[in-house]
């Protein structure tokens, strides 16, 4: 009996010591923005090819994102598509300190449909006429970034009122894109990144930087962080290299 009962303490010993040795040869988790699928999953490749462990990575959109984490999911990275939904985790505390850094940007365009004609006037007029003629796909206009930078530029250029009983919301910018890719919306408001991602559709437009607020994609590392893995992937994304990647993709370094 005496000798039954030490093999289980040094078992339960074993275990407890081990415990975090397991957890800290999980995968890091990152929750980045929908419209940096291409680039993130790239870039996670790249960082396992060099010997590290392949992160974890979560897409959606930044508000979709940002209300977990405030909510209390745990993750060891967070990438936002604007500057707001960061600040809105700093506010709270959830931010490492020192380790938020401006990381990419992007433009705003219009697309559509491969083999559709045409391009998009940038005037009021112009844009009341062809975009408001069918339904005008867009990010949550409330919420995720691509869809608030896209109501600033309409509102900026005199044609958010004329355009918004036209415009159908999807829950994120990739889900706006996949509107015009079916055909559900002859036009669509999303990132330039996105169109190059895409074989079906088009830009027809490009809009003036001035017409919206800068678009920057923050990084950050959560203070709830246990991964070391998290800090080093986040150092990798920000390298030169980790930019690179990204360029190819179509997305500036900021």
């Amino acid at each position: 009996m005496f000798w039954s009962r030490v093999v289980r303490l040094l078992g339960v010993a074993a275990l407890l010591v081990g415990a975090p040795a397991v957890a800290q040869r999980r995968a890091p988790l990152v929750l980045a923005a929908a419209s940096l699928q291409e680039g993130m999953s790239a870039a996670a490749d790249a960082w396992a090819k060099a010997g590290h462990k392949r992160p974890i990575l979560s897409f959606a959109g930044s508000s979709a994102l940002a209300r977990q984490l405030l909510a209390g999911a745990p993750a060891d990275l967070f990438v936002s598509a604007d500057e707001a939904w960061m600040d809105a985790l700093a506010a709270k505390g959830l931010i490492a300190r020192g380790t938020r850094a401006d990381f990419l940007g992007n433009r705003l365009v219009v697309v559509t449909l491969r083999g559709r004609a045409g391009g998009i006037p940038l005037s009021a007029a112009g844009l009341a006429r062809v975009l408001g003629a069918g339904p005008l796909a867009m990010a949550d206009t409330a919420a995720v970034p691509a869809g608030r930078y896209g109501k600033a530029a309409l509102e900026r250029l005199g044609a958010w009122k004329a355009i918004a009983p036209h415009v159908v919301q999807a829950e994120n910018v990739r889900a706006a894109l996949a509107l015009v890719e079916r055909g559900a919306a002859p036009y669509g408001i999303v990132y330039r990144t996105d169109a190059l991602a895409s074989t079906r559709v088009r830009i027809a437009g490009v809009f003036p930087a001035a017409s919206h607020p800068p678009i920057v994609y923050p990084l950050a590392r959560l203070a709830s962080a246990t991964n070391a893995e998290g800090e080093g992937f986040r150092r990798f994304l920000l390298s030169p290299r980790g930019r690179a990647i990204f360029g190819r993709y179509g997305f500036p370094a900021r």
